[in-house]
């Protein structure tokens, strides 16, 4: 397993994690890449990364469904994050192929922050396949 941390910047940010997933499959010939983010008001996804409006709508659509203020019980005031981050998932699987991400031409893998700013670890594994 490999571990590697982002800074986030912003209250809510997708942060392109892509360059740094390449570099852990970078040794492996053929097999599934497994990132996992070990918080609860983080997520990651896979989407466009050709256009950044792309993650501006989707963030932007989050709120609309999930507003930070909506009389959450949860105390600590962060319940919409936590909410975000289910709806997102804590996990993505990517093929790999010849030590590289076997991602579609526009897309990316996103480190979703929605309680930042803050320092978020990612977890890597790779599975060979035969």
């Amino acid at each position: 397993m490999e571990t590697f941390s982002v800074r986030t910047r912003e209250h809510t940010q997708f942060l392109d994690i892509t360059r740094k997933l390449e570099t852990a499959a970078a040794g492996l010939r053929r097999g599934v890449l497994t990132a996992f983010v070990p918080h609860t008001t983080a997520g990651i996804t896979i989407n466009e990364n050709a256009d950044p409006s792309v993650t501006a709508d989707m963030a932007a659509a989050l709120e609309r469904s999930v507003p930070w203020q909506a009389g959450y019980a949860h105390g600590e005031g962060n319940a919409a994050a936590h909410v975000k981050a289910s709806m997102m998932g804590s996990s993505v699987q990517v093929m790999v192929e010849d030590g590289r991400l076997m991602l579609g031409t526009w897309q990316a893998v996103y480190l979703c922050e929605f309680d930042g700013p803050r320092t978020r670890d990612v977890w890597v594994t790779t599975v060979p396949h035969p």
